[in-house]
């Protein structure tokens, strides 16, 4: 980095560096228009306006139910699939999600 002779072993790193020092906050909000430096802040941000508007935009592809959040649908969506990817060390059983898992360890 030329401001601090910090240095990166990628690009990437240097340039979301960089933006402290040159202020640079390219990723903004269509809603409210506040910027952010990284895209995963924007991200973040976004999630509070879906859950005061409502806003349920990423839906099954399978059943048409709809979600605020992709990470709720990827959960929703291995009940179509049968995905069980948390398993119980103790008997095999398989879970959705893992806090279900957690729940069943506390019988064994």
């Amino acid at each position: 980095c030329p401001c601090c002779n910090r240095t990166f072993t990628w690009v990437s790193d240097f340039v979301r560096h960089h933006r402290n020092h040159t202020g640079e906050r390219p990723y903004q909000c269509g809603i409210c228009q506040k910027t952010f430096k990284r895209r995963y802040h924007l991200n973040v941000h976004q999630r509070i306006h879906r859950l005061h508007t409502g806003e349920r935009p990423f839906q099954c592809p399978a059943c048409g139910k709809s979600f605020n959040e992709k990470s709720n649908l990827n959960k929703h969506y291995r009940i179509h699939t049968g995905e069980r990817p948390y398993r119980c060390p103790a008997c095999g059983k398989g879970f959705i999600q893992k806090h279900h898992l957690q729940k069943h360890q506390r019988i064994h």
